[in-house]
C-alpha cells in the first residue's frame, strides 16, 4: 500500500500543532514496512491523506476520489482568539471548512468536539474517530536531557520550572500564564513557542506589552525546533496548559511524556476527550493553588506524574496506527 501524505505546512507555516501532527503521521507509517509513503509532490499513492485544507489540498487530491482522507485539526471555534477581527471571518470560514470537509470521503476526528463540529457543519463525509498519537519514547527524559534543556534556557538546576507550550496568542491563554507567573514566587516560568502567522496574530500589541511588564519572570525562548523541545520538557517540573480552546492538543501529551504533571484548564473539550483523570483548574486562582501546592507537597507530585502516565494510555502510537492501516484498507 502507498499513502500519499500531504500538509502545506512544509512550505507555508511549521510552528503549529498540525505541522506536528502531519510528521508524527509520517514517523508512524515509516516505523514498519508495509506501507510506502509519498509526502506532497514526490508522487502518487493508492490512499490520499492531507492535514491541511488550502488550494494544494483540492489540487493534489482531485485524483483521489473515494479514497481522500482528511485529519481534521480546526473547526470554526479555532478561530476565536487565533486571528485579528476573528467574528468577521467566521461565516467565511465555516463555509470553507464544510467545503474542506466534504471533499473528503473520510474525515478524521481527532477527537469528540471535532467529531461534533464537523456534524454541525453540514458536511456530507464519513467520519471516524482517531486521536493524535504520541511517541513516549521520543519524549522521555533523562538527566542529560535536563542538563541540556536547562543551558538553553539559562535556568538554575535548583530552579522549580513552570512551562507553557504553544503559539503566543489569545487562544492559548498566554495572558493568563503571564499573570499566574506574576504571583509565584521561587519558580521559574518559561512559554515556548512563537507567532508563525507574525502579525496575523490575535493580541499581538497587547500580549507583547504583558510580557515586556512581566520582565525576567518570563523567559519565552521563541519558536524552538521539535528536535529541541525534549530538551525544553526535560528541563520543567510543571506544565501549565491554560488553553481557552482545543481539540486534542499534543503539547500536553509531549509534556506527560516526558514525565511531568500537567494542569490544564478545566474545559469541555478535555471532559469529551480524556479517558483516564487529568489535573484541572478553573481559573487562574486554581492554577496559583495548584502549582503552589505541587512546589511544596511532594505527594502530590508525585501523584501528579502518575496521572500524566494514565493519562497517555489512551494515545498509544501502535494502537492508532492500527486503525489508520484498517481505515486505509477499507478505503481500497
Amino acid at each position: 500500500m502507498k499513502v500519499h501524505v500531504i500538509s502545506e505546512s512544509l512550505f507555508l507555516v511549521k510552528g503549529t500543532g498540525i505541522h506536528t501532527a502531519f510528521l508524527n503521521h509520517l514517523d508512524l507509517l515509516r516505523e514498519k514496512d508495509d506501507v510506502e509513503v509519498v509526502v506532497n509532490g514526490e508522487g502518487t499513492g493508492d490512499i490520499f491523506h492531507s492535514h491541511t485544507y488550502f488550494l494544494y489540498y483540492f489540487w493534489k487530491g482531485r485524483n483521489y476520489k473515494g479514497r481522500r482522507v482528511f485529519t481534521v485539526h480546526v473547526i470554526p471555534e479555532s478561530l476565536k482568539g487565533s486571528f485579528p477581527a476573528w467574528w468577521l471571518l467566521m461565516p467565511f470560514v465555516k463555509w470553507g471548512l464544510r467545503k474542506v470537509y466534504s471533499y473528503a470521503d473520510v474525515c478524521i476526528a481527532i477527537s469528540p468536539a471535532v467529531e461534533n463540529a464537523i456534524i454541525r457543519s453540514g458536511a456530507e463525509t464519513r467520519i471516524v474517530r482517531i486521536p493524535n498519537p504520541i511517541d513516549t519514547e521520543f519524549w522521555q527524559r533523562d538527566p542529560a536531557k535536563r542538563r541540556k534543556g536547562r543551558e538553553l534556557l539559562g535556568i538554575n538546576e535548583k530552579d522549580f520550572v513552570v512551562i507553557g507550550v504553544g503559539q503566543i496568542q489569545g487562544r492559548k491563554g498566554v495572558e493568563d500564564f503571564l499573570e499566574i507567573a506574576e504571583s509565584i514566587d521561587g519558580a521559574k516560568f518559561v512559554w515556548a513557542g512563537g507567532r508563525p502567522f507574525k502579525f496575523f496574530t490575535e493580541g499581538i500589541v497587547r500580549i507583547n506589552r504583558k510580557f515586556r511588564e512581566a520582565g525576567n519572570r518570563v523567559i519565552s525562548p521563541g519558536e524552538i525546533d521539535i528536535s529541541q523541545m525534549p530538551f525544553i520538557y526535560a528541563a520543567a517540573d510543571l506544565m501549565l496548559f491554560p488553553s481557552l480552546q482545543e481539540n486534542c492538543p499534543l503539547a500536553p501529551l509531549e509534556a506527560a511524556a516526558s514525565s511531568i504533571p500537567v494542569i490544564f484548564r478545566d474545559l469541555e473539550e478535555y471532559r469529551l476527550l480524556y479517558e483516564n483523570p487529568y489535573l484541572k483548574a478553573k481559573n487562574k486562582d486554581e492554577f496559583i493553588q495548584l502549582t503552589r501546592k505541587m512546589m511544596t507537597d511532594s505527594d502530590f507530585y508525585d501523584e501528579g506524574v502518575r496521572i500524566s502516565a494514565r493519562l497517555l494510555k489512551q494515545f498509544d502510537k501502535e494502537t492508532i496506527r492500527e486503525q489508520l492501516i484498517s481505515l486505509y484498507n477499507s478505503l481500497l
